[in-house]
């Protein structure tokens, strides 16, 4: 047998620690390209929920725990543009909740938001425009990628003016252009999606290219760690590429 030499070793093992770290914590390697750690894991500095009520939630196993935390959307204090988002998320059985961005108006954060659905789904579901994984009420996902419910779910959402990805668990499952919805209440349905203003349908176009992220209460338990941004400039670029 070869011997493997000791600076090979440590090589590989330092290799590797570039590659890992703690939850809620950045590895080497996201530190080194610029990422941004949004929760601690102990406390809920720099959030704030949607309505301006205190945060009443706890900090749950090193995670963000939005039921009953008082608001809708419990945010994230800071308006992005474009970015990258990522986080781990594991549900309760039921659980419908939503990863929410660039929320123009905190007061009314279903309209003026755009929503990544959080949810359990049925064995047999099909591919659904308010099914997990979807761009909202817009854009199905293509395939049905949770874990399912008690087991933890990677999200991974890049948002350039746009253009807007979602990968679940490793597979992108949408790929939208909100140029593609320049007619009020398009989506990939039949029927207007939900969003409204002053009573009409919106097209996705007309949302604000800037605002808040967050995560919704949606009177079911979720968990929420590992939740890190990467500040995006208006060509899908981070300023040390």
């Amino acid at each position: 047998m070869k011997r493997v030499s000791f600076v090979f070793v440590l090589a590989l093992v330092l290799a590797s620690a570039s590659a890992f770290a703690a939850d809620n914590e950045l590895t080497p390697n996201e530190k080194a390209d610029g990422w941004l750690l949004l929760f601690n894991g102990k406390d809920y500095t720099d959030w704030k929920n949607n309505n301006g009520a205190p945060i009443a939630a706890q900090v749950e196993d090193g995670c963000i725990q939005t039921y009953k935390c008082g608001g809708y959307i419990l945010t994230y204090d800071k308006e992005f543009s474009n970015f990258v988002l990522k986080c781990d998320v594991k549900m309760s059985e039921p659980c419908n909740s939503g990863i929410f961005l660039r929320m123009e108006n905190l007061k009314d954060p279903v309209n003026t938001g755009f929503e990544i659905q959080v949810a359990t789904a049925r064995p047999d579901e099909k591919p659904s425009v308010n099914g997990v994984g979807s761009l909202y009420d817009v854009k199905a996902p293509t395939k049905v990628a949770t874990n399912g419910a008690g087991k933890w779910d990677h999200y991974e959402v890049k948002f350039v003016g746009d253009k807007l990805t979602v990968t679940l668990n490793g597979t992108e499952v949408v790929n939208a252009d909100l140029q593609d919805y320049k007619e009020p209440g398009k989506r990939d349905a039949e029927g207007n999606h939900k969003y409204v203003k002053d009573g009409k349908p919106r097209a996705l176009t007309d949302f604000a290219k800037k605002g808040y992220i967050g995560f919704q209460d949606h009177d079911h338990k979720v968990w929420i760690k590992n939740v890190k941004l990467l500040d995006l400039d208006e060509n899908g670029k981070h300023p040390k590429e």
